[in-house]
């Protein structure tokens, strides 16, 4: 029997303790509002997702990008923003949220973190996603927080703080099953407990659970129709609590749940090596200058992988490898000069701030990670010849598909290319990376080309990949108020989504794929504009 919290002075009820419920709850309780935040894990985690990320956020019009002499700006982000979005005239809502995140995202984005918040961005303006097929981002605008998201949350705790027990409250390991829907408005939800059911009721309820890709299942439920179908070695980048349970339930009160299809999830994934639940993964950030093979050790093609310019892309040409992995194949220069790791975890020296031993690295190489993971994961060998690493590959897969000869002919063919000159070159792989050394901060980052079969920058490394789960671009539909949509085309009464379970605005802001760095930054503005409406 449900045991009844009889409260019915709170103004806000918001469902998950990320970024976005965090950022949504600062702008609430400051207007004097009581708000309670529920959340399904342990106090611990507060922060979500976020406390993990590595934060980093698409911004235009940004000082940052003034001083590396970038002109960016409104029009031409949003130009941008709809060249890989590929909308459709059904999306309305997706593009009015493109839109404004284009028109508003250093007001209400950029301002916030800097001026609010008292977070610092470095000084580099990365260029990513760049576009392959069809024109990505024209210029850099991917900005890095200094401390990692982690200093997201710990400075948005830090505003929290004083409202704590005065008109906020949170309540941990307190997992939302339903929502309470009386006369056509959202009046609250329900929690389940080990000795019971509690029912929770506000004047408005904030769905701020994240997105779905935590549950494997649901992602390949959903998996894009026009991709090879999801492998089996597909790995879980976010966490299980990011199951989309909360999505069925706000569709089962009335709500559109649109564009699940569309996922932003990662082509180089490895299996954690010291996981914390089953099937987690590490995202690598794979390096331009390796060479992704097939399962058999034969260059995937016809035309080269390469970072940095259509990650949907990677995902969609790994999906279609018949064994479920690839291999990236690489020296050791190139890996201490290029490779690294998705979130907080394995990038201290941003987290923690240590920015001399940032630039140490950053100049010298980061013999630290990658000396880290040939310790800690069997999925990144080292060898020193071709026979050797083909021998360790072939143990770790148990399959045996990779021959010595192959391998040799495939870093033969493109070793003899480089060796030939600079006036000699005709590989695309290498064209991109030397339109990405044109830009100094990707030139810090990325090798000179050279064959990687060069025995003074060894030894060889092989890295087993896959797919890994990651973001969900799909999800809730919501207006610029972030109020749910119903079926009927008209806001639920009652009931808000923001960030990721918003597919980070209108159910999908990003269309087929992302600009890259628009999901911190979706969340706080959808948090905002949901608080905007809710403080009026």
């Amino acid at each position: 029997m449900a045991t009844v919290l009889h409260d019915n002075s709170l103004d806000a009820i918001i469902i998950g303790a990320g970024i976005a419920g965090l950022t949504c709850a600062i702008e609430l309780v400051k207007h004097n509002k009581k708000v309670l935040i529920l959340d399904a894990q342990a106090e611990s985690e507060v922060g979500g997702l976020a406390k993990w990320a590595f934060g980093g956020m698409a911004l235009v019009g940004t000082p940052e990008q003034k001083r590396n002499n970038i002109v960016d700006n409104s029009d031409i982000a949003f130009k941008d923003w709809c060249s890989f979005a590929n909308f459709d005239d059904a999306d309305f809502y997706p593009k009015q949220w493109a839109k404004l995140y284009c028109d508003k995202s250093y007001d209400d984005v950029y301002r916030y973190v800097k001026d609010e918040l008292g977070i610092k961005f470095l000084p580099a303006v990365n260029w990513v996603e760049r576009g392959l097929f069809t024109p990505g981002n024209s210029v850099p605008r991917y900005h890095i927080l200094w401390g990692s998201s982690r200093e997201l949350v710990i400075k948005s705790m830090q505003k929290l703080t004083p409202y704590i027990n005065k008109n906020l409250s949170f309540k941990f390991d307190h997992k939302v099953s339903s929502l309470i829907q009386q006369d056509d408005k959202i009046i609250g939800c329900k929690v389940i407990l080990d000795d019971g059911e509690l029912e929770f009721k506000a004047e408005q309820v904030i769905v701020a659970s994240g997105g779905f890709t935590g549950n494997l299942e649901k992602v390949k439920e959903n998996w894009p129709a026009h991709w090879s179908p999801a492998p089996k070695t597909l790995l879980n980048g976010t966490h299980p609590s990011c199951d989309g349970l909360l999505h069925d339930e706000v569709s089962n009160n009335g709500g559109q749940v649109t564009h699940l299809d569309k996922m932003w999830n990662y082509a180089a994934g490895i299996p954690h090596p010291k996981p914390k639940f089953n099937k987690q993964g590490l995202s690598l950030i794979p390096c331009k200058s390796a060479l992704w093979l097939n399962s058999k050790g034969e260059r995937i093609g016809p035309d080269p992988l390469v970072t940095g310019f259509d990650t949907n892309y990677l995902c969609q040409r790994m999906a279609d490898q018949d064994d479920g992995y690839g291999w990236q194949v690489l020296n050791w220069k190139i890996a201490s000069k290029e490779f690294a790791i998705s979130g907080a975890e394995h990038n201290p020296m941003i987290r923690d701030k240590k920015l001399f031993t940032l630039l140490k690295e950053t100049l010298l190489g980061n013999h630290r990670l990658v000396k880290q993971m040939e310790n800690e994961s069997e999925h990144f060998i080292v060898a020193n010849s071709v026979t050797e690493l083909v021998d360790k590959m072939n143990k770790l897969t148990r399959e045996n598909k990779v021959e010595s000869h192959v391998l040799q002919q495939t870093l033969d063919d493109y070793d003899e290319m480089l060796i030939r000159g600079d006036a000699l070159l005709n590989d695309d792989q290498v064209r991109r990376i030397e339109h990405c050394r044109k830009w100094k901060a990707d030139k810090l980052r990325t090798c000179k080309p050279h064959p990687i079969q060069d025995k003074k920058h060894g030894p060889l490394i092989a890295i087993n990949i896959r797919l890994i789960s990651r973001k969900s671009l799909g999800g809730i539909q919501t207006n610029l108020n972030s109020q749910v949509i119903s079926n009927a085309n008209q806001p639920i009464k009652g009931l808000y989504a923001i960030g990721e379970c918003a597919g980070f605005g209108g159910g999908g802001a990003n269309g087929e794929k992302s600009l890259e760095g628009t999901f911190l930054s979706g969340c706080i503005l959808t948090a905002r504009q949901a608080a905007k409406h809710i403080n009026q």
